[in-house]
C-alpha cells in the first residue's frame, strides 16, 4: 500500500467534528478512527468504542495493536500515548500549554522546547508513534486515508512536522452559540442521546459545566487558535466547512471529497450502516442514520445569555455568516 494520507478536523469541541468523522468515514476510501491523540476516555476500561463493544475488547483496535507491533511500538488504545500531553517534562508540558498564537511566538516556544533534553528525545519518538499509527489504521482498515478528529491546532502544528504524512486539513466551524450551549450542559447536549450510554459507555457523569462567559471565550480561543495555525498551511491543504452545511447540504460532503482527491460517494447518506470504530463525542453511540441540524441553542438559551455571548464573542460568530 501507499503511504496513506492524514485528513485533520480542526475545530472548536462540539462544533460537530464526530459527526463528520462518522460520515467521512462512510466513503470507501477512508477510516475514521476518531481522536487518534485518545485523551479523553475518562475510565478507559469502561470506555466504549463505537461498535458498543469496550475498546478494549474491540477487534478492529486489538488487529491496529498488532499492526503497530509489527510495525515497532507496543499499543494500547486505551493508553496510546500519542497526545503532545504525554511529554515527561513539566518544563515541556507548561510550553506546550498555550493555545497556538502568531509567528514570533510560536518561533519563540521551538526555540524553549528544543533546551529542553526530554522534548529532543520525546518528540522524535511522538512523531514516529504518530505516523505509525496512521499506517497501521489504513493497513488493517484497507483505504488511503486516515481521518483524526482530534481538532486541537496545536497538535495540527507538530503533525505537519511528520515528513510523508500528506496532511489535508477540513477547517469545520460550527454557530458558536451552538456550541457555547454544549459547555454549558455538555450531558445533554454534547452527548449520546441515551443516557446510559454517556460518559463514554458508562452512563456516568464526567463533563464539567462552564457559564455562557466561560463558554464563550472558550469557543473563540479555539477559533482565533485555529486561524492562526491555518494561516501556516498552505490555501490547496485547507477546507473549510460548517456543521449547518453538511446537516443541510448533501454537496457539502461531496465537495470535501472532491478536495481530497478522492470519487464522490453518497453513502453518507446512510452512515451508520457502515462499521464505525470512532473514539470521540457520545454521539457516536446513538442509532439513528439520519443527520439532522441541532439548533436548540434557540430555545434553550435566555436573552441574557445570547447577549453575554454577543459581548463576547459576537465579533467572530458574524465574521463566520452567523448573524
Amino acid at each position: 500500500m501507499d503511504e496513506p494520507g492524514l485528513v485533520y478536523i480542526l475545530a472548536a469541541s462540539h462544533s460537530g467534528s464526530t459527526l463528520t468523522a462518522m460520515l467521512l468515514n462512510s466513503h470507501p476510501d477512508i477510516c475514521t478512527a476518531g481522536e487518534l491523540k485518545a485523551t479523553s476516555l475518562g475510565d478507559a476500561d469502561k470506555y466504549r468504542c463505537s461498535c458498543r463493544t469496550l475498546i478494549g475488547d474491540c477487534p478492529f483496535w486489538r488487529s491496529v495493536s498488532r499492526e503497530m507491533k509489527r510495525l515497532g511500538f507496543d499499543y494500547d488504545v486505551r493508553h496510546a500515548r500519542t497526545s503532545l500531553k504525554d511529554v515527561p517534562s513539566r518544563y515541556a508540558a507548561r510550553l506546550l500549554r498555550p493555545l497556538h498564537r502568531a509567528g514570533a511566538s510560536e518561533f519563540a516556544r521551538d526555540l524553549m522546547l528544543q533546551a529542553s533534553p526530554v522534548w529532543r528525545r520525546y518528540f522524535p519518538d511522538w512523531a514516529a508513534r504518530n505516523h505509525a499509527l496512521v499506517r497501521a489504521i489504513a493497513t488493517v482498515a484497507g483505504v488511503r486515508m486516515v481521518a483524526d478528529s482530534s481538532k486541537i491546532a496545536i497538535r495540527l502544528k507538530y503533525l505537519r512536522k511528520i515528513p510523508d504524512l500528506g496532511i489535508k486539513v477540513i477547517h469545520l466551524v460550527r454557530d458558536g452559540r451552538a456550541v457555547a450551549l454544549t459547555y454549558m450542559d455538555p450531558s445533554q447536549f454534547a452527548d449520546a442521546a441515551n443516557p446510559q450510554l454517556r460518559g463514554g459507555g458508562s452512563g456516568e457523569e464526567r463533563h464539567q459545566r462552564l457559564t455562557m462567559t466561560e463558554a464563550a471565550r472558550e469557543w473563540l480561543r479555539s477559533n482565533e487558535e485555529a486561524y492562526e495555525v491555518l494561516r501556516t498551511i498552505p490555501a490547496s491543504d485547507q477546507i473549510r466547512i460548517s456543521y449547518e452545511s453538511i446537516c443541510t447540504d448533501p454537496a457539502t460532503l461531496r465537495a470535501v471529497h472532491g478536495f481530497l482527491g478522492l470519487p464522490e460517494d453518497d453513502a453518507f447518506n446512510h452512515f451508520r450502516s457502515a462499521t464505525h470504530h470512532v473514539v470521540g463525542n457520545g454521539m457516536r453511540l446513538d442509532d439513528s442514520s439520519e443527520i439532522r441540524l441541532d439548533d436548540r441553542w434557540r430555545t434553550h438559551l435566555t436573552r441574557a445569555d445570547l447577549q453575554e455571548f454577543h459581548r463576547v464573542a459576537g465579533k467572530l460568530n458574524r465574521s463566520l455568516g452567523y448573524n
